[in-house]
């Protein structure tokens, strides 16, 4: 039996492995682990990537995303506005910066963030709203940012899944600041836990750096009460040489997107859907089937490693469980959908067995 993994990240490192060996060499030889050369070329060149002037390298997604809110003026009695079919970091980056979570349901087709809800849950305390840009496509921020016109509330995007993506031509930021990880199953994935925030606002990157610094960007000079979030220089090494890479990787990936749909038409599955505007990244393919945990189980069990994003909305978790609150779009997804291998490398063959395991864990 042929195994195929969720994602393979020994093929993407197959691909970089010389640079990343010469890089790691460079940093070994001139000792600049944390910041350096190495970071300061790695910001520039996702900044240009993202077609924003600023980006800001830090330790991890969920630091990226407190430093950003924290940026944008979230704290204490702040409110942040986000969906509730989200990873829990989200809801961790708020609660860290010391606001107060406001969850809003999804769509029920593209599962982002539900824009009229969002829209309706702002109040005079609201500061911010957070929308998930979910699997590898951007949430409608133009309708957002239309609908805030002349409210003092920002948009700080969780750009966590989708390196690459753009909606009518632009990509994560456009709408004032973005949060992105760079965890190693990403479509921008580094060796270990690393993140970054880009922004057109110059004034919001340097509050991120310095945020990241303790708190000042001079040595035993300290503005903020910050914290530690800092980018290896090992990290950007391997970060650079994917993303010479990423857009070739990405479109890839939509080549397997656009042939699992031809290869699931048929089955009793709902595929998923792009909005219109959207060039996805496809960093998770995700369908929608009954009987959702008894198919898993039988894709594993022949060697497809499917997976689950996310079992449980934010309000059903135990860390969140006290929001309460109903969201039916959330709630009837989230025992239904099932993640499918995807990645640049994966194979033709690869996915007609993928499909095919499906086809008989279904029934």
């Amino acid at each position: 039996m042929n195994r195929i993994p969720l994602v393979d990240l020994a093929a993407a490192h197959a691909e970089v492995a010389e640079e990343v060996e010469a890089g790691f060499k460079r940093i070994i030889a001139t000792t600049a682990f944390v910041g350096g050369a190495e970071v300061a070329a790695f910001e520039q060149e996702y900044a240009e990537f993202s077609g924003l002037p600023h980006c800001v390298g830090v330790a991890n997604g969920t630091d990226a995303l407190e430093l950003a809110l924290r940026a944008v003026g979230v704290g204490p009695g702040a409110e942040v506005i986000l969906p509730a079919n989200t990873f829990i970091a989200t809801a961790e980056a708020v609660a860290r910066a010391g606001g107060t979570v406001v969850l809003v349901d999804c769509d029920p087709r593209t599962y982002l963030i539900d824009v009229e809800a969002a829209l309706a849950a702002v109040t005079p305390a609201t500061r911010a709203i957070a929308p998930v840009h979910l699997y590898g496509q951007l949430a409608p921020v133009e309708r957002l940012r239309a609908g805030l016109a002349g409210r003092d509330v920002a948009i700080v995007e969780d750009a966590a899944q989708c390196q690459g993506a753009t909606r009518h031509g632009s990509g994560a930021g456009a709408g004032g600041i973005a949060a992105t990880s760079f965890y190693p199953g990403k479509n921008l994935g580094a060796y270990g836990d690393a993140g970054a925030v880009v922004t057109a606002s110059p004034e919001w990157a340097t509050t991120v750096r310095t945020l990241g610094s303790h708190g000042g960007l001079k040595r035993y000079t300290h503005d903020l009460i910050g914290v530690n979030s800092r980018l290896d220089g090992l990290q950007a090494v391997v970060l650079r040489a994917k993303l010479a890479r990423l857009a070739d990787w990405n479109a890839r990936r939509r080549a397997a997107a656009a042939r699992y749909d031809e290869l699931l038409a048929g089955l009793d599955v709902v595929l998923p859907v792009t909005l219109d505007g959207n060039e996805h990244v496809w960093h998770i393919y995700c369908v929608r089937v009954p009987r959702r945990d008894e198919v898993l189980s039988r894709l594993n069990a022949a060697g497809v490693g499917a997976a689950i994003h996310y079992p449980v909305p934010v309000h059903r978790t135990g860390a969140f469980g006290h929001l309460g609150g109903s969201f039916p779009n959330a709630e009837a997804a989230a025992p239904e959908l099932l993640s499918l291998p995807i990645y640049p490398q994966i194979t033709p063959g690869q996915q007609a067995q993928v499909a095919e395991a499906l086809a008989a864990a279904l029934g």
